[in-house]
């Protein structure tokens, strides 16, 4: 489980992508494996013993350390970036600011749940992001996943055009963690299933993903989703084709349980009574690892019931504007045992990419 992030001088909580304190105004950098921020020294944070540095594209937005035997003076997260905008390109670099930030939130709840994330460039279908700009580069730029590689269009980022393409395409909701978190489930889909009994237990929940992509996907640009596809999937996207139906239910499995353990971390529970209508009080978790998936979306009901509340006297629409069916919650039960067989420690996480943690005696661990 991450810890709360606070500032190492003050105490204060401060988000992830803080580059500095509010408070005190230190300058702060976040260190992955031990998940907590550290004050940035030109001489390097001092860790068991262990120099961390800032990242090199800290003035980027990356707040994000390095370890001083790291291969490049890039961050892990960086490192997984093959592609990005040219150095002179500010525009789109700017657009990729906000992106890598969203990739780091990303990145570390995969950390925390303890899934294997083996780099592009170190392994054979490695996990890797070319995150280039269609309005800049002046190529045709698709969101999606090949081979390991999560393209990503920075022109994205820009809230008008997201928000007119959601419009147009009728999606309730959509942004660029969001995608992120998509195009994630198709890498995992091709990490996680490694027996045929496997395969065979998710086609019979998502459908058989060996029918013809492009058969799918001119239909469901042509017809839309078919009548009643509420009762079975979770999006109409979902629709499409068996891949897009595992992708966005993971996706949907890493907003919910992200969203359950930051609130569990600020300390939300929901009182039993007649104001609330609850037999039972909700005391919601800080670490969901472990938990039956049950408890989990039992949890979550209550928690995207009571924010939706909160959005609506706010004029805003639902922050979950969908639905969970018991087909859906049969998926994300699917989901939810693939990612508690993968899990992988924190000490043996070296393994899967992450730096190295630091060894007792301040060495790396062999």
């Amino acid at each position: 489980m991450l810890p709360v992030p606070h500032c190492p001088r003050c105490e204060r909580f401060v988000f992830l992508d803080a580059l500095r304190c509010p408070a005190c105004d230190a300058e702060l950098g976040y260190n992955i494996v031990l998940g907590r921020f550290f004050e940035v020294d030109p001489a390097g944070a001092r860790v068991d013993g262990v120099a961390w540095f800032s990242c090199s594209n800290r003035s980027w937005g990356c707040n994000w350390l390095v370890r001083e035997d790291a291969p490049s003076g890039r961050c892990f997260s960086c490192r997984l970036t093959r592609r990005r905008p040219d150095a002179d390109d500010t525009i789109a670099l700017e657009k990729l600011a906000s992106t890598e930030e969203a990739k780091r939130r990303m990145l570390l709840q995969l950390r925390d749940l303890g899934l294997p994330v083996r780099p592009w460039d170190q392994y054979e279908g490695g996990l890797g992001f070319d995150l280039i700009s269609s309005l800049s580069s002046g190529e045709r730029v698709v969101i999606g996943h090949a081979g390991g590689i999560i393209t990503i269009d920075l022109a994205e980022s820009l809230d008008d055009r997201r928000e007119a393409l959601r419009i147009r395409l009728g999606e309730p909701y959509r942004t660029m963690l969001g995608h992120l978190r998509h195009e994630i489930g198709h890498y995992f889909q091709s990490v996680l299933l490694t027996t045929e009994a496997m395969w065979e237990s998710c086609r019979a929940l998502f459908g058989d993903e060996r029918a013809s992509y492009q058969d799918a996907l001119e239909r469901h640009y042509a017809t839309g989703a078919p009548p009643g596809w509420q009762a079975t999937y979770i999006s109409e996207y979902a629709t499409m084709h068996p891949w897009e139906d595992f992708a966005e239910t993971f996706a949907h499995y890493l907003h919910i349980t992200g969203t359950l353990q930051t609130a569990g971390m600020i300390g939300i529970e929901f009182e039993a009574g007649e104001r609330n209508l609850r037999a039972a009080d909700v005391v919601l978790l800080q670490d969901y690892n472990g938990v039956s998936i049950g408890r989990i979306l039992d949890d979550w009901a209550e928690l995207a019931q009571a924010f939706n509340r909160i959005n609506r006297s706010m004029g805003l629409r639902d922050l979950y504007p969908f639905e969970i069916v018991d087909r859906v919650r049969l998926k994300l039960g699917f989901i939810h045992d693939l990612v508690e067989r993968a899990r992988i420690p924190l000490a043996e996480q070296v393994a899967i990419g992450l730096p190295p943690r630091p060894a007792a005696d301040g060495g790396a661990p062999r």
